[in-house]
């Protein structure tokens, strides 16, 4: 999970640590950009549009509403991540214009 919370952290430089529904997350802007939680078998992370979890899905990520999963024997995919995070704060960025 700290590999996971580093990869979120350096792709959203000014997003907080924070906890909601006693669940580790970022904030970006006052709002959640992301939460990440650790399974038995796998990571996740959400919220994430349809559009980000059809992208996920692509790459060979399961997902269901609103989270993609990373297993745990696989490493972490940086760059899918990093590209997630940037959409999540594009569209934070939207929901304040």
């Amino acid at each position: 999970m700290k590999e996971l919370a580093d990869t979120i952290r350096k792709a959203a430089p000014g997003a907080v640590d924070a906890f909601s529904y006693q669940i580790p997350a970022f904030r970006y802007n006052g709002k959640i950009l992301v939460w990440y939680a650790g399974w038995t078998n796998h990571l996740s992370m959400y919220p994430l549009s349809v559009e980000d979890r059809k992208f996920a899905e692509q790459k060979g990520y399961k997902t269901s509403k609103g989270t993609v999963q990373f297993p745990l024997d696989d490493p972490i995919p940086v760059s899918l991540i990093k590209r997630l995070v940037k959409s999540r704060i594009a569209a934070i960025k939207a929901t304040k214009k």
